[in-house]
């Protein structure tokens, strides 16, 4: 007899090209969200609190590999790969965090979650503010990592102070059309590359293996277009953004997670003029990419955020 989660990796997973890595204790599952298969890898206790993880660029899931099992212990723990991102679909069409956000939560009803916290990343943090905007009866609180969130703690300008534009440059770059599809493209691994070595505290963070894994993801079939749509359509994220924010302001506790080395400085005070309950933490001796950084602050961190709702 042919074993179900074998048959899944085979004919639900529409990546199939890109090798697929398993974390102990945990399942991968996809998912119909909305028309977009979806990948997850879920864990940890079936009937404890739903926490749900999403990575930013270049990542995927494994992000939070490090995060997850000291969650484990006390929450069902879901990973998602966002649209275009890692084992996901990689969809024609918006990739707006509003567009994206109805996705996501749609793969986490389908998982049979009704109401979870949200822990996100860079793009993934993008995506989860968009989402608290939409479905906020149905979260629990929201903890958002080192993110410039279009129209929300995105500087309006791009800096051009050589000290800090390294952080932010890109984002000018990813909206110019068909060049960084043209000069990336056979060059995905030195790309990713700068961008884990450059933007963590240490460059040993990652070592080889995890650059070729997040390259390859984003080589893969149409992920460098999607993972570019989210940079090109970020002006539209801002504007629904700010359109919800005219009629509500985010009551969900929010916590903001900066680091001592990260892209903004104080993501908390960024957050407070858009959300009633805001605070935050500043994890220290991290970079920008924080839950690979220094997983155990970030898994203490999320346990004292929760506890506070329970």
């Amino acid at each position: 007899m042919t074993d179900p989660a074998i048959n899944a990796r085979v004919f639900d997973n529409p990546v199939r090209d890109l090798p697929l890595h398993d974390l102990a204790g945990f399942t991968h599952r996809w998912v119909d969200a909305g028309g977009v298969r979806l990948h997850a890898v879920e864990g940890g206790q079936p009937s404890g609190p739903a926490v749900v993880l999403l990575a930013g660029f270049p990542q995927t899931w494994w992000a939070w590999r490090k995060v997850m099992p000291d969650l484990a212990g006390r929450f069902h723990v879901i990973a998602i790969d966002l649209p275009g991102q890692g084992h996901s679909e990689r969809p024609e069409g918006s990739y707006d965090t509003h567009t994206v956000a109805a996705y996501v939560h749609a793969a986490v009803k389908a998982l049979g979650v009704s109401t979870y916290w949200l822990a996100a990343h860079d793009i993934g943090a993008w995506v989860a503010f968009s989402l608290a905007l939409k479905y906020e009866s149905q979260l629990r609180g929201v903890a958002l990592l080192d993110a410039g969130i279009p129209g929300i703690t995105l500087p309006d300008t791009i800096p051009t102070d050589p000290e800090v534009a390294w952080k932010t440059w890109h984002f000018a770059f990813h909206l110019v059309p068909d060049l960084p599809e043209t000069l990336l493209a056979g060059r995905e691994r030195e790309y990713v590359g700068w961008f884990l070595k450059v933007k963590t505290l240490s460059p040993d963070t990652f070592d080889d293996a995890e650059i070729d894994q997040y390259a390859a993801a984003i080589a893969a079939d149409g992920g460098l277009r999607a993972s570019l749509a989210y940079y090109r359509d970020a002006a539209e994220s801002a504007r629904k953004n700010h359109a919800a924010l005219e009629q509500q302001h985010l009551t969900v506790p929010v916590l903001g997670i900066s680091s001592s080395h990260g892209s903004i400085p104080d993501m908390a005070a960024s957050l407070r003029p858009w959300a009633d309950d805001a605070t935050g933490v500043v994890v220290p001796d991290a970079g920008h990419f924080i839950p690979d950084e220094q997983p155990d602050a970030v898994a203490a961190a999320l346990a004292r955020f929760t506890a506070q709702g329970d």
